[in-house]
């Protein structure tokens, strides 16, 4: 099993009490609200996955030297996931994002993040020797939101490409972090151009697709060496895209109670799978030609995200191994 480094933002989910009724997320009533904190993070709830399977799960960021990023540190420990390359600053305090859930699970956010630590990570703080065994390196586009972490962001996926790990992009676009005006456009699509894997979710899909159609985008992304592109949509079947071949697995059927780590239990999932066979960049363009093996490793996957929705939280509706089987059975 080969290691796995999840890079980028680590925070704390202060998940309301209140269920919402109104499309903006804002609860009905005037009953005294209360949150409970969560540990958080696309990129830290795909590590977390990864290690709660039983995989070789590293997380790379920044929190703060404070009692939330304690917490988060802890948190992670206790998801078998190694903190090497986690710091702490007293320079930041740990960023923090309020979540409200409507009565179908579905999730509204409201950041708070900036100035916060995460952001802080420098490009300077990838260490060579951290890429020396093979690998998969994993990101989001929330660390392309300011400059520095930008840059940060980038230095880390030229290390990982270097040192030739399989890199895995899950766009998981929140464009309430970027700056007001601020089109992630082609920041996104930078980094789409550099993965070997690419997650998307229907709508993120239909965001690339502003200047062309769908079927031209997909080819635009292959073209420009990703070997597996993956387009999620809730409970729709899940579309596949291979130099090879195209297709879908549908999801299992469940009763959603919190949709907050679904994403990231399936791509957690997915990595875990991918690093258990030792997948190399070659590797995976191989795997566009075996199309039984790959649906076999997209349902795992899958199962892995339908287990999470039906818990609450992040980090708590993540599947060990046997959650996972159980789903398949």
């Amino acid at each position: 099993m080969i290691k796995v480094i999840s890079f980028g933002e680590l925070l704390v989910d202060m998940l309301s009490s209140r269920v919402s009724d109104a499309q903006d997320g804002q609860g009905a009533g005037t009953e005294n609200e209360r949150f409970t904190k969560y540990p958080g993070g696309a990129p830290a709830n795909v590590a977390a996955a990864i290690g709660k399977l039983g995989g070789h799960s590293y997380f790379a960021g920044k929190v703060g030297a404070d009692m939330f990023g304690d917490f988060l540190v802890q948190s992670l420990e206790a998801m078998q996931v190694r903190t090497d390359y986690l710091l702490q600053t007293k320079e930041a305090k740990t960023a923090l994002a309020f979540v409200s859930l409507d009565k179908d699970g579905e999730r509204s956010f409201e950041f708070y993040r900036g100035p916060s630590a995460d952001l802080l990570f420098g490009p300077h703080e990838f260490q060579q020797e951290w890429f020396e065994d093979r690998g998969i390196f994993h990101f989001c586009s929330n660390t392309l939101t300011e400059p520095g972490i930008l840059e940060a962001t980038q230095a880390g996926l030229e290390t990982a490409r270097a040192a030739g790990w399989l890199v895995s992009f899950d766009m998981n676009l929140r464009h309430n972090l970027w700056p007001e005006g601020a089109d992630p456009f082609e920041s996104v699509w930078s980094c789409v151009e550099q993965a070997d894997l690419v997650k998307l979710s229907a709508e993120e899909l239909a965001f690339l697709c502003r200047h062309t159609d769908e079927a031209q985008v997909l080819k635009q992304i292959l073209n420009a060496g990703a070997s597996l592109v993956l387009i999620t949509d809730g409970g729709q079947p899940l579309r596949y895209h291979t130099a090879y071949h195209s297709g879908s697995i549908q999801p299992p059927n469940v009763q959603m109670v919190d949709s907050t780590a679904a994403g990231d239990a399936f791509v957690g999932g997915l990595l875990y799978r991918l690093s258990e066979l030792d997948m190399s960049v070659a590797g995976l363009e191989g795997l566009g030609t075996d199309q039984q093996r790959l649906e076999s490793i997209l349902t795992f996957a899958s199962a892995c995200g339908a287990h999470a929705v039906t818990h609450a939280g992040a980090f708590t509706s993540l599947p060990a191994i046997e959650d996972v089987n159980r789903f398949l059975r």
